[in-house]
This record gives C-alpha cells, sequence and structure tokens, in this order.
C-alpha cells in the first residue's frame, strides 16, 4: 500500500495477466474503505509491468463490454446450438441471494444422489466466478455437476450470453437434472421493492416456463435478519412473485408463504437444515454473516426449495405430496423469536 502497510488483494489474472511477489501494481481499496463484504481484500486493478495486455480469446464475445476490462472469454453458444433447445420439464430453482445455492444443492443432493445439478451464475452481483469460495467448495464435494456463468458474469465451466441460452445449455450439453440459477456473492439493495439486484428472480422464472422448464422460486425468508423487510418472507421475494407472471412452484416454509400473490404453493414440512448442510460438508456457511443456528429460517426455506426441485426431478410437478414418501431428512419445528434490531428498513 502507499503508507507501506500490508494488505490482501484480488488479481483476478484473466482480466489483468500474471501478477508476481514485487510488482507494483495498482489497488482498488473502495470497498474495504466502506467496510463492504469483500472480506477485507482489495482488489488489483492493473500490474504496472506492463504497458498493454494482449489476451485474445476464442472468438469474439467480450464481457464486461466496453471497459478496460473487456474480455474475450468465448461463449458456448457459438459453438452449440442446443442452447436454444426447450428444457421440457426440467425443475429450474431460482434464487436471489448467493448463500442459497448451497442450501438447494445440499438438499436436493440428499434427496436424489447421483443426480446432476448445474449451477448458472448471473450478472447480478459479483462478476467473477472466481469470488466464490463456496461454489469451489460444492464443485469438490459433487454437489455441483458444472457451473454456467451468464451475462457479464464469467469464469464459469461455460459461458454464456444470457440466462435463457444458459439454460438450454445446462440440460442439453451438461445434462442437469436440475438447475439452480442465482448470483454470486454481493446482491445489491436499497430498501426499496425495485431497487435491487434480487428482482432478477421475477424474469428468469418467466424465461424458465417459456422455455418448458418448471419454474421454482427459492423464498427468502428469515428468523433472524434485524431489518424488517427480510424479516418472515423478505421483501425481495414478495416482489419478485408480484413481477412474474408464470405462477412459479414455492414450498410452504414458511407458512406465510401462502400470502404471496401469483404463485403455485407445494405443501411442504419445513426441513432441519443443519444435518443437511452438516451432511453436505457445508456446516459453515452463512448468510450475511449469520449461521445456519443464528437464521434457521433462511436455510429451512431453501432446503425446502432443494427438496422440491427433487421431488419434480422423481415425479413430475403434477404430483401432489401425499403421493410422494416424506423427505428423508430431519423436520423441523421452527421457532422464530424476533431478534432485537435497530430499525433500519
Amino acid at each position: 500500500m502507499s503508507d507501506h502497510s500490508d494488505a490482501k488483494a484480488y488479481a483476478l489474472t484473466e482480466l489483468i495477466g500474471e501478477c508476481e511477489a514485487g510488482d507494483d501494481v495498482i489497488v482498488n481499496t473502495t470497498a474495504v474503505d466502506r467496510a463492504l463484504g469483500t472480506g477485507g481484500w482489495h482488489f488489483v486493478h492493473w500490474n504496472l509491468k506492463r504497458s498493454e495486455l494482449i489476451a485474445p480469446g476464442p472468438d469474439h464475445i467480450m464481457k464486461i463490454r466496453y471497459t478496460s476490462l473487456q474480455a474475450d472469454v468465448g461463449t458456448e453458444e457459438l459453438v452449440d446450438p442446443r442452447c436454444d433447445d426447450p428444457i421440457t420439464g426440467i425443475p429450474v430453482v431460482v434464487c436471489s441471494v448467493h448463500s442459497q445455492v448451497a442450501a438447494v444443492a445440499a438438499a436436493f443432493a440428499k434427496s436424489v444422489p447421483r443426480r446432476k445439478l448445474v449451477y448458472v451464475m448471473t450478472d447480478g452481483a459479483s462478476l467473477p466466478m472466481a469470488m466464490s469460495d463456496l461454489v469451489e467448495t460444492m464443485k469438490e464435494r459433487e454437489l455441483i455437476s458444472s457451473t454456467i456463468t451468464a451475462g457479464h458474469a464469467f469464469g464459469g465451466d461455460v459461458e454464456a450470453v444470457t440466462v435463457p441460452s444458459a439454460l438450454g445449455l445446462a440440460v442439453h450439453a451438461l445434462s442437469a437434472d436440475v438447475v439452480v440459477v442465482g448470483m454470486g456473492p454481493g446482491v445489491v439493495g436499497t430498501g426499496t421493492d425495485l431497487g435491487n439486484t434480487a428482482i432478477e428472480v421475477a424474469p428468469i422464472l418467466d424465461a424458465v416456463a417459456a422455455a418448458g422448464g418448471v419454474p421454482i422460486m427459492c423464498v427468502r425468508a428469515s428468523s433472524g435478519d434485524p431489518r424488517d423487510r427480510h424479516w418472515g418472507v423478505s421483501h425481495h421475494s414478495v416482489t419478485a412473485a408480484r413481477l412474474a407472471h408464470c405462477n412459479p412452484i414455492v414450498a410452504s416454509v414458511p407458512p406465510e408463504v401462502a400470502d404471496l400473490s401469483g404463485v403455485r404453493v407445494m405443501e411442504w414440512p419445513a426441513p432441519d437444515p443443519v444435518p443437511i448442510l452438516d451432511q453436505a460438508g457445508l456446516g459453515h456457511v452463512t448468510t450475511m454473516g449469520r449461521s445456519v443456528e443464528r437464521d434457521e429460517l433462511f436455510f429451512a426455506a431453501a432446503c425446502a426449495a432443494g427438496q422440491l426441485a427433487a421431488h419434480v426431478v422423481e415425479h413430475g410437478a403434477d404430483v401432489t405430496l401425499d403421493q410422494l414418501k416424506p423427505p428423508t431428512t430431519e423436520q423441523s419445528n421452527i421457532a422464530i423469536s424476533r431478534p432485537d434490531h435497530d430499525g433500519v428498513s
């Protein structure tokens, strides 16, 4: 740093080239200075040892277009036209927060082992997939078979130009039994209904339905968030349900989900997320810094979405819960006690 103090920084070599010890670099410290969610790390913007970066990619599709960091990372649509094919009957779980993906994947894997789950990361938050240690862990534990980065997000096993084409690629190129779509770390919100990146859930659900898939909304709910707008069923889910046109399926966790407009509620017992995450090796996962013990409802709702997706894979979207054997996991009677809060809304 300029004051000669030590600091940690990410260097995304896909964008700035290789860095070595001793190189002089330009570092963007804004996120750390503002105490945002980068875990105390800065970002290397440029390595001063080079005057230019020549990094030709496989074709002509640039991501982070029209910025100094635009990169030709390639895209699968140019070589695989199956991106346009329907995904008839494939369940697609759409998440609004990155940590939901872990609970969905863990519950799905426990319910239907050896089925393939493909994760599509949108550009609603972090653009580089490398920022997600969670994805790396899930791949190591074979909870995710493959990843796709869509829009300006980059770094997945497969690159896609749009989320709709990523759905086709997930099913036809990567043989997905289920697809989970959601942004990477760092959802952006303003406290308003529409001024947050989580509302991408609505058009994604509609795209799933238009492609012939089964749209499942992963409800964001909380028993530990101090902010009124996220207590119980989050306003993010309320807004997404209102904006979507496809009447997505939702699991009834928590029961207040029944009050959402424009959804099809599947009655579902609240799963206990602790053993599900522990068995998957994800007991350490947090949401907004809260562990599963501190926000059981958040993880229970996401686990329910994963179980519901497994139900669709095994039995089809129109089978009722009465025709399904109970999920092979412990059930939870979630006791919700209102946390102290500072009135932030």
